[in-house]
């Protein structure tokens, strides 16, 4: 049985590696980002929800008086 020739295999990778390399650059420059990113309000809007406007309790097991 032949041995594999593996003396291709580092000129495969390191040109595998640069155009995928390329590829990303490529990829990644084609995006357009805000050059001055402005601070947004981060004021949460109060929304009432049904359990907030009547009262509730909660009994657990533990809280109850020993007997």
């Amino acid at each position: 049985m032949p041995q594999l020739d593996t003396s291709t295999w580092p000129i495969t990778i390191v040109s595998m590696l640069l155009v995928l390399f390329i590829m990303f650059q490529l990829k990644t420059s084609s995006y357009t980002f805000p050059m001055s990113p402005e601070l947004t309000n981060l004021k949460l809007k109060e929304q009432k929800t049904p359990w907030e406007m009547k009262w509730t309790k909660i009994y657990s097991p533990l809280s109850s008086p020993l007997q």
